[in-house]
């Protein structure tokens, strides 16, 4: 795919999880706690012991009913087989010594997060009201890019945050420009807010902020939710059974399977409608 710069923007294939090339990144170096995402706790650099020889899942088919919801939440936006088969030249972590382990795990962190925003990236180059800002976001598209395909020893010591922040700010100006004008006269500003378990059937949110908004366990049935801003938006548990999310901005995967739907529940085009929902 190619945008109006000249450049080919990554494909949506290449920024989700292709776990059989991945040595189950995700399965070892991250953390977790007994609770309602899992069954048990784990520490970081753990593997799980649902992890098989060949990195594959032992219960891969029943992650919901053993307890795993966080599992089938959890995309990597492509990190892990990019860590594993480029950076690491396919080297998995238990071929080295305790410290290869840690850097490779120090990198996919690093990597995850430079992958999701190139996802941001990607979709605000398709956007036709960020044209005006179209160059730098492809600029700022090749540099995160680039930054993905560096030594692993310059990647495990990458000041994330620093680059987050610099995108930040084009992606806060894509979605200004996606949203001018878009229900006009209405409240729209709820970025940050505490909307958790809020009453929201049917709400008319279209071109709403609602960046890092918590509305987990919110009631978004039938809600009206297109050229909203919904990046970093907690929406675990929220129902968004009939609401319209076609033309969303910055929308995510994992952000779906963390939420409830059915399905009337409308999608952009992209996006896969998680197997959990109600049919």
């Amino acid at each position: 795919m190619q945008d109006e710069t000249g450049g080919a923007a990554p494909a949506r294939t290449d920024l989700t999880a292709d776990c059989g090339r991945c040595f189950g990144l995700c399965c070892v170096a991250l953390p977790f706690a007994a609770s309602a995402d899992f069954a048990i706790d784990k520490a970081a650099g753990s593997p799980c012991h649902n992890l098989r020889a060949d990195f594959g899942c032992g219960i891969h088919t029943e992650l919901r009913q053993r307890g795993f919801n966080g599992c089938t939440v959890y995309d990597c936006f492509g990190a892990g087989q990019k860590v594993s088969q480029l950076t690491f030249g396919g080297e998995d972590w238990r071929s080295g010594s305790g410290e290869h382990a840690r850097q490779m795990f120090d990198v996919f962190h690093a990597v995850r997060q430079l992958q999701e925003l190139l996802w941001y990236l990607t979709q605000a180059l398709e956007l036709p009201a960020a044209r005006p800002v179209r160059p730098e976001l492809r600029r700022a598209l090749d540099r995160v890019e680039a930054l993905t395909r560096r030594e692993r020893t310059e990647l495990a010591g990458l000041d994330v945050t620093a680059v987050r922040q610099d995108v930040n700010v084009l992606l806060l100006r894509t979605s200004e420009l996606a949203r001018a004008g878009v229900g006009r006269g209405r409240k729209k500003e709820r970025r940050g807010a505490d909307l958790m378990g809020a009453r929201l059937k049917g709400a008319d949110l279209r071109g709403a902020n609602l960046r890092g908004a918590y509305l987990i366990a919110a009631d978004l049935t039938g809600a009206d939710l297109r050229s909203a801003d919904l990046i970093g938006a907690d929406l675990r548990d929220a129902d968004l059974t009939d609401a319209d999310l076609t033309g969303v901005l910055f929308l995510t995967q994992p952000q779906l399977n963390a939420a409830k739907g059915s399905a009337g529940t409308r999608l952009p085009a992209s996006f896969t409608r998680p197997a959990h929902w109600t049919p």
